[in-house]
């Protein structure tokens, strides 16, 4: 394939929102108030590739204005005119243009550039991303309902939303009050759900003492991970929590870059690994961290990042290649819309379908975006 590189394009779109979200770090998404996402087109030869970024600064320390910033000054400068077949190396060219930092720099920007070559690539082959690759080992995957409330009534009233949308799988958000609330809310999610898989997500809110003691009380609860409760760089906390904790631990802001999952594995202070597109930089390198997780014999989970539909899309042929079934946080659906996207991923009844077209398998409406752009 001669293909290369002509053109890439950025649109900062807003997105309606449809529910509140809120994580440890702060705001997510506000009912009423548009949600940013970042959307890409690369072209070649008149063939194109969406990919997007979810811009989250209580999450991540991109913004709408860097990742804007990095896509086209640094990072389409670098790879115009270069093959597109060679996503290998392209992310070589991105590490030499934005530097590794500790691990991995500027993954969000990285990604939407990843996502949409695979999805250039896909098209102009005329195959879905899991053909692409030779690995799709499900059709379908459940997805689970977000629970991010600030009282257990409130909780209790979120579960049921859930439950009527035919979810029958729950993520918690803790870490957003004191130990004893963050306990009650989970209590009120277990007792509105009481047969439902539930595991909760810190995003880096306790120390290890406060994790230690949550863990044995989540344990009795029947929660079946806890997801991130440290600081991405507390290892050493890290270590010492696998070791006393009655249930799974499973790192998300840890594994930037395979190279922190391999790290994690070498001294034994990992149960569970988060496969997360736009947080490892795109396709490329979360395959990579997949593989590493699965050939090491760490567990595989899935998650997402408020995604719109681009993303939602690149997540499932992700979690499609590598068998993750669910239940997987792929949560944007649930707090905002994507009215760029004509055919788009089949959802019902809280499981979704591996889209099945060419690339990513949706199709976007540039002159919808054009609209909902911003800058």
């Amino acid at each position: 394939m001669d293909l290369v590189v002509e053109r890439v394009e950025t649109f900062a779109v807003a997105l309606p929102t449809v529910r509140s979200f809120g994580v440890s770090g702060g705001s997510v998404a506000v009912r009423g108030k548009p949600s940013i996402r970042v959307l890409v087109k690369v072209s070649a030869d008149g063939v194109h590739g969406w990919g997007e970024a979810t811009p989250i600064p209580a999450w991540t320390y991109e913004t709408t204005e860097s990742i804007l910033t990095t896509i086209d000054g640094y990072l389409a400068p670098a790879i115009i005119g270069h093959p597109v077949w060679d996503l290998d190396g392209v992310s070589r060219i991105f590490d030499r243009t934005i530097n590794r930092g500790f691990s991995i720099g500027a993954p969000l920007a990285k990604a939407a550039v990843d996502v949409a070559l695979h999805d250039l690539l896909g098209r102009a082959l005329g195959v879905p991303i899991g053909e692409l690759w030779g690995q799709r080992r499900t059709e379908e995957i459940q997805l689970a309902w977000i629970v991010s409330g600030q009282t257990p009534d409130e909780v209790t009233d979120c579960v049921a939303e859930g439950l009527g949308a035919g979810y029958r799988a729950f993520k918690v958000k803790i870490g957003l009050h004191d130990e004893k609330t963050d306990l009650a809310v989970v209590t009120a999610v277990r007792t509105a759900a009481p047969e439902a898989p539930l595991w909760v997500d810190a995003n880096q809110a306790y120390t290890a003492d406060t994790a230690v003691r949550l863990a044995r009380a989540l344990h009795d609860l029947g929660v079946a991970a806890f997801e991130q409760p440290l600081p991405a760089n507390d290892i050493a906390g890290q270590r010492r929590l696998r070791a006393v904790s009655p249930m799974p631990v499973a790192l998300d802001e840890s594994l930037r870059h395979p190279t922190d999952l391999a790290t994690f594995v070498k001294l034994d202070a990992i149960d569970v690994a988060i496969a997360k597109v736009q947080r490892s930089g795109g396709l490329l390198l979360s395959r990579r961290l997949c593989q590493l997780a699965e050939d090491c014999g760490v567990r595989l989970m899935g998650s997402g990042l408020t995604d719109s539909d681009v993303g939602l899309a690149a997540s499932l042929h992700l979690f499609g290649a590598f068998g993750i079934s669910g239940p997987v946080d792929l949560n944007g659906r649930q707090f905002i819309e994507s009215p760029y996207a004509t055919s788009t991923v089949h959802l019902d009844a809280g499981t979704a379908r591996v889209p099945t077209g060419p690339g990513l398998g949706i199709e976007v409406d540039e002159s919808v975006v054009i609209d909902l752009a911003v800058t």
